[in-house]
């Protein structure tokens, strides 16, 4: 299945809506827009993960990098909307004590969607 991501951006905040499967051929994508996006500089990205189907390690380790790349300046990545195939993942390898997970999009981002 193809990924496609669409970004918009507002006062250091940021939100990367993710469609599709993150695997080991279509991570390589999503870490060319992390790196897109982190160029411009928020201080403050959520990922909207509820079109993911399926993400792998592969996807995972691609939101890894891209939380300590983020951290190393200050700022923080959230994932957002996780469908249950994601959530299981997040819980199982005890990621969603790394991340800030939440149910649905904040507000005060999801208002520039």
């Amino acid at each position: 299945m193809e990924l496609k991501v669409a970004t918009q951006s507002h006062a250091g905040q940021a939100v990367m809506a993710i469609v599709g499967e993150i695997d080991l051929y279509t991570a390589p994508r999503l870490q060319a827009e992390f790196t897109r996006l982190l160029e411009t500089g928020p201080e403050r990205v959520v990922i909207d993960m509820s079109g993911v189907e399926f993400c792998d390690s592969t996807g995972m380790n691609v939101l890894l990098s891209a939380l300590k790349r983020l951290r190393e300046r200050g700022g923080i990545l959230e994932v957002a909307s996780p469908r249950p195939a994601v959530r299981k993942i997040l819980q199982v390898t005890g990621l969603d004590s790394v991340f800030i997970v939440h149910e649905s999009v904040p507000a005060e981002v999801a208002e520039f969607l």
